[in-house]
């Protein structure tokens, strides 16, 4: 006699053959597409996450904030020679932090003269005050609506960093970043300040034959509009900072705080030696200044052992 199944107990149904190689085939494909498609995006704790990079996966086209695990920021007392970059990005940074009006900044200027090391210094120097810090490539600006989103509503404050920042005439990346600055009607969150370097004070590059376009009315000057388009990139920046190569002073100071920083003390030939490094370098600068330095302890490191 057949058994007439109990209210609580789930009904049985039958899966004829076709059906159940059906479901098997569609089981295998997913399986099959799972490996193609990109991982689901890390969730993020900024309480214990103080960086992160925003990367694509490659083909897909989809960003993500990837945290960072090994940062590279120098201390900030390293930092000599550029005291007064230091002192007007200090303040505008405390701004930021304590919710007051600030600006973002461009910091343009000489190659190697601690422009990308000024901003990661700020990381550790702030990170307990809520600082964190999102590093963007030139390439991925285009995201920046994106990227601002997803840091709108997280707790603290957020330096969106772009190194080494510049622009082709006929570069389309740099349109969501003169937006972003000063020109869309949805403006940057309040917990996000862009902080920029660049080698070119004005982002993009010059011509010769624009020049030609200048107009001269009376004794007033009036630039063309491919100059004025370009100027006004870098011009929406409220706060820009200029670097100048060092003299010989300050590359040996810069030397010498380096020296110390990394837990040693120069000595008689110390000078000498650092002289010779920019020489053989081309030039001083900040870069050339911490190579030597490290170059330096490090050796005295080994004649101790």
């Amino acid at each position: 006699m057949e058994r007439e199944p109990d209210e609580d107990e789930a009904p049985i149904y039958s899966v004829s053959p076709e059906l159940a190689m059906l479901i098997a085939r569609g089981n295998d494909l997913l399986a099959r597409l799972d490996a193609w498609l990109p991982p689901a995006p890390p969730r993020i704790d900024w309480r214990v996450t103080l960086a992160c990079r925003w990367r694509k996966q490659r083909g897909a086209g989809i960003g993500m904030l990837a945290p960072v695990t090994t940062l590279n920021c120098p201390p900030w007392a390293a930092l000599s020679a550029v005291d007064e970059q230091k002192s007007a990005l200090d303040r505008n940074i405390r701004q930021f932090l304590r919710g007051l009006p600030a600006n973002n900044v461009l910091l343009a200027g000489s190659r190697g003269c601690g422009k990308s090391s000024l901003i990661k210094a700020l990381l550790p120097r702030y990170a307990n005050k809520g600082l964190r810090l999102v590093e963007v490539d030139r390439d991925d600006l285009i995201d920046l609506p994106d990227i601002t989103a997803r840091l709108e509503h997280q707790p603290g404050k957020f330096i969106l960093f772009a190194d080494d920042l510049s622009f082709e005439s006929n570069d389309a990346a740099y349109k969501p970043l003169k937006a972003a600055l000063d020109g869309s009607i949805a403006g940057l969150p309040n917990n996000v300040l862009i902080c920029a370097t660049s080698n070119r004070r004005h982002l993009m590059p010059e011509f010769f034959a624009e020049n030609a376009e200048t107009q001269h009315l009376g004794g007033e000057v009036r630039p063309g509009e491919s100059i004025e388009e370009k100027i006004s990139l870098s011009d929406r920046f409220g706060l820009i900072l200029t670097f100048y190569p060092f003299d010989q002073d300050a590359y040996l100071a810069i030397v010498e705080s380096w020296i110390v920083a990394l837990g040693s003390a120069s000595s008689d030939t110390t000078r000498g030696e650092a002289l010779q490094w920019a020489i053989q370098r081309g030039g001083r600068s900040g870069r050339v200044a911490q190579q030597f330095a490290r170059d330096w302890v490090g050796r005295q490191g080994l004649k101790r052992r």
